[in-house]
């Protein structure tokens, strides 16, 4: 697993042992770069379920302006700390130990992109679209990024968001979601 491009191109990120975190696949991380490409620099990261933290590392790398990345898992922080340190971003980012959605109902503060990449087991998806709506962290014209499993239909969201396209990786579901600007 392999920084794609930007600052730190190159740089191999660490993993988490075990079957407990499961990394985007690096076709599908390529993928859905290609889908933000031009939504990503200057831009306030939130990396949630960030596992190694490897979406928003590559946002930063990319020109992320900064990027928050919460995990609940210790061993989980304490890799995405590690990997930020490895790849020299770490003076943008800040890493939260603690459960996702918790994080949500408390973040107070806006985020233009946001990467939704929880436990498949889990079926957290749907909670976290729910908070994310109901705590409002998106900023106007931001972009929600959420990955799960092709089978995993996506729900939509209340207005001031929308669903705005479907991708499709294999057995993996890219599902963009968008903020429409306050009126």
């Amino acid at each position: 697993m392999r920084v794609i491009t930007g600052a730190a191109r190159g740089r191999r990120l660490k993993e988490l042992e075990g079957l407990e975190t499961r990394p985007t696949a690096d076709r599908v991380k390529e993928g859905v770069f290609n889908i933000i490409q031009f939504d990503i620099e200057g831009r306030r990261v939130l990396d949630l379920f960030a596992g190694t933290g490897q979406l928003g590392i590559e946002a930063l790398s990319r020109g992320a302006a900064a990027a928050v990345f919460v995990d609940q898992r210790r061993d989980a922080a304490a890799l995405v700390r590690e990997n930020l340190k490895l790849t020299g971003l770490e003076k943008n980012a800040r890493v939260v130990c603690g459960e996702a959605l918790a994080f949500l109902s408390s973040a107070g503060e806006k985020f233009d992109l946001v990467f939704i990449d929880p436990p498949y087991a889990a079926n957290l998806w749907k909670n976290a679209l729910i908070a994310i709506n109901q705590f409002d962290i998106l900023s106007n014209h931001g972009i929600i990024v959420c990955e799960s499993p092709w089978e995993q239909e996506m729900p939509p969201m209340e207005p001031p968001y929308f669903l705005r396209r479907t991708y499709r990786y294999g057995r993996i579901r890219i599902t963009t979601y968008c903020r429409e600007e306050d009126t």
